[in-house]
């Protein structure tokens, strides 16, 4: 059992406490931003082909999932400043493989290091707060590090572009070290320690494989990565096999004396639904990724262009996201996610529309921006913090990511299969965002079953042992 020094009593150590953490999660959602122009330079470097290179996200999404609910967990036994540091020090070292990489598979295998720290590092932070921060002050803390996605999007690109411009680009990750050593300095300054106060149950590695193997065929069973006929006729199997783990999961949990994901995190309601709005939240969020080709199909921009038009989105997704968390407590967060599924379900109606011209897209991209920055910010972190027992907040947050990231797998699936079956074009996004916006709707009585706000204040259990 894992108990966490005396939480910081004055806001000054829990700002400095929340620097650690933005930085760091800012570091990590910054090289999911930057590896998008970084392809072409990439695949020129290594003489990959276009298929290929596309297993350097593949590579960093599967390590990234299947690290998640095991750092989680780790954090809860061995303590959080540990396990983020060591997260940190994970992505530092991957990110210096990949730039110092003499081929290809090296290059991957510093995506695999990157992707597995970076999986741990939103959770553990997460649970940072939930240990060190009075439950007046969650969502706003939680509502500034979701802000951090919002911000890596619209800095990303620009930064990577003007890497290659002047430097080269191992130069998109060298950047990562310096960034790395100073969230290292700062942890190790700033971070409460922990002590182990009892002997620890032994690891649950039979459930850490099982849930890695899960997450990794439903990953590749929803996307079909193997675009090949071979490919075709495997990814059924892979989702047969997703199935078959789910239940021998939940017999190898029930068994462990110390689980990877406690079936207790799931014996409220309130968690209950919190997961299921999570889904909700990765496909609201996951949508974006079709915004851009509506910009061309509608309106004619052309593709290096088109990304300019989702500025504002992301303006719209990093304010909500502060706002949101700044609001949670005086509002509850069953009004506050209302209103965000709600925003973004007339968002994502709008640009159904978006072929009536510029004045329709830019009001319903800042629509979903908002009500993405809402559903994926601070909120759903909040509840999880609030309902759980401290001991079990690292792995109630390792969740929350699974969620958010299960729900970003279905939409790319679900939206690009109702598209491509009405024809493509800006028929089949009008088509695609439609069923988007039906889904969001799906979640609002879900949003509406949560404890209302005084309900929440009576459980939110403060900072403490961990």
């Amino acid at each position: 059992m894992i108990q966490s020094g005396r939480g910081p009593d004055d806001a000054a150590s829990r700002r400095r406490i929340l620097s650690v953490l933005f930085i760091g999660v800012f570091m990590a959602a910054l090289d999911a931003a930057v590896i998008a122009p970084a392809v072409p330079a990439l695949r020129q470097a290594f003489g990959v082909d276009n298929s290929l290179v596309g297993m350097v996200t593949i590579v960093f999404s599967l390590a990234s999932l299947s690290s998640t609910a095991l750092m989680a967990s780790l954090s809860d036994r061995y303590g959080r400043r540990p396990v983020y540091l060591l997260c940190v020090a994970g992505f530092g070292l991957g990110s210096l493989l990949i730039a110092l990489a003499p081929g290809f598979g090296w290059l991957l295998v510093g995506r695999a290091i990157q992707g597995f720290s970076a999986g741990g590092v939103t959770p553990t932070a997460s649970a940072v707060v939930g240990d060190f921060f009075p439950p007046a002050e969650r969502g706003k803390a939680l509502g500034l590090i979701g802000a951090t996605f919002g911000m890596a999007f619209l800095l990303g690109p620009l930064l990577a572009s003007l890497i290659l411009l002047v430097l080269s680009w191992q130069w998109i990750f060298l950047i990562n070290l310096p960034v790395a050593a100073v969230v290292l300095w700062l942890g190790a300054r700033n971070l409460p320690s922990a002590q182990v106060t009892g002997p620890l149950a032994p690891l649950d590695l039979p459930g850490v494989l099982l849930l890695a193997v899960m997450l990794t065929t439903l990953t590749l069973g929803i996307n079909r990565v193997l675009d090949s006929a071979l490919g075709r006729a495997v990814w059924p199997a892979l989702l047969a096999v997703a199935a078959l783990c789910l239940p021998l999961f939940l017999v190898v949990e029930r068994r462990a004396e110390r689980p990877v994901v406690p079936l207790s995190l799931f014996a409220t309601r309130q968690l209950r639904l919190t997961y299921i709005l999570c889904v909700g939240a990765g496909f609201g969020m996951g949508s974006v990724i079709f915004i851009a080709s509506v910009a061309e199909a509608a309106l004619g921009v052309a593709p290096e262009q088109a990304g300019l038009l989702l500025i504002p989105l992301v303006l719209a997704s990093s304010g909500a996201s502060v706002l949101a968390g700044r609001l949670l407590n005086q509002l509850g967060s069953r009004l506050v996610l209302s209103c965000g599924f709600t925003v973004l379900a007339a968002g994502a109606a709008l640009l159904a529309l978006s072929a009536s011209g510029l004045l329709i897209f830019l009001p319903a991209s800042i629509l979903v921006g908002f009500g993405v920055g809402v559903v994926v910010g601070g909120t759903l972190r909040a509840i999880v913090l609030n309902e759980v027992e401290p001991g079990q907040r690292g792995a109630a947050q390792g969740l929350v990511n699974i969620g958010i990231s299960v729900g970003n797998l279905l939409v790319v699936a679900a939206l690009g299969a109702v598209a491509d079956a009405r024809g493509g074009g800006m028929p089949g996004l009008a088509a695609a965002y439609l069923v988007a916006a039906a889904v969001m709707l799906a979640m609002l009585p879900l949003c509406l079953a949560l404890k209302p706000r005084a309900a929440e204040e009576q459980v939110a259990v403060a900072p403490g042992r961990a």
